[in-house]
This record gives C-alpha cells, structure tokens and sequence, in this order.
C-alpha cells in the first residue's frame, strides 16, 4: 500500500524510521542503516523537511532527524505506517483472541522503526492460546512476508515471572 504512493524505497525507509516510533537520527547513521549514499538519504531528509514531515535540531555540527508530531497529518502518517507494517493487526488480532493478555509490547528492531522483516512481541499474560499463535504467526508470515518471534511473560502468584520463547 505504502509503496504503491511512495515510490522512493529511501522514502519509505525514511518514514518507516521516524513514524513507527519516536525514533531520531542523523545522516550518516540513515545511511549506514539503510546501506545507501548518503547523498541519496540527503536528498530524502530535505524533502521530507521542506514538506514539515521531519523537523532537523543542531546537535553540535550534526543535524539530528525526527518526525515532526505537530504536522497536522502526522497521525495519519503514523497510522499508515503501522498499517503497511501490519503491526495494528497483528496487535489487535493478539489482543483481542489470545486469551488473557495483560499487555503486549513490540520489542527488537520494529520498536526501533527498522524494518528487519522479523517482528518481537512481548506478550504478558495467563493461559495463552499457544495454537492460536502459531496460527497468527503463520498469517503474518503469508500475508506480509514477516517472521513474527514472541516472548510470553507469566506473572504466577509468587510474583516470579516465567517466560516462554516462541520463534518462527
């Protein structure tokens, strides 16, 4: 979806960054994170900029990046971002047909707005419908192309956390 609106791939990279969290950075780390030019990032982060989607702050001689949150589509970006990442679905999904889920919490790189194409849950609760998450894991992995890890945190009566480790 986002692809077929945005077609520069430093663009989308860009916006996955800086609107999946409240992520900042510089140039030269974009660029080692994307394995780009810097050139090519450049001329991204300026127009993203000059359109008052990123906002540029002087940290000594470097320009440090970030999403500018008083943009008035700066929801909405946001919400597409985590729609074409396919993360409210998921979470949502999780939530709403696992059982007790107290909380859940994306971890790892999508935390960090870095889409390395394996998504972290932590999930906190009781008598998880572990099938049911194998089958969500599986959909995730059809439908989006991601591998889906989770870590599962157990509050037992004693207050000791368990925790169970279900990767793909």
């Amino acid at each position: 979806m986002l692809d077929s609106i945005v077609t520069s791939k430093t663009r989308i990279k860009l916006l996955l960054k800086f609107f999946s969290n409240n992520n900042s950075s510089y140039l030269r780390a974009l660029a080692k994170e994307f394995d780009e030019s810097t050139n090519s990032v450049r001329v991204e982060l300026n127009r993203l900029t000059e359109a008052g989607l990123l906002v540029a702050d002087e940290d000594g001689k470097t320009k440090v990046y970030k999403a500018n949150n008083t943009h008035p589509f700066f929801n909405e970006i946001k919400n597409m971002v985590s729609k074409f990442l396919g993360l409210d679905e998921l979470m949502e999904k999780i939530v709403n047909r696992m059982g007790n889920v107290e909380k859940a919490y994306i971890i790892g790189d999508y935390a960090m707005g870095i889409d390395s194409g394996t998504i972290e849950l932590l999930l906190i609760g009781k008598d998880l419908d572990i099938e049911y998450l194998d089958f969500l894991k599986e959909k995730t992995y059809e439908k989006l192309n991601k591998k889906v890890k989770v870590v599962i945190l157990e509050s037992s009566p004693s207050d000791v956390m368990g925790i169970l480790i279900f990767g793909k």
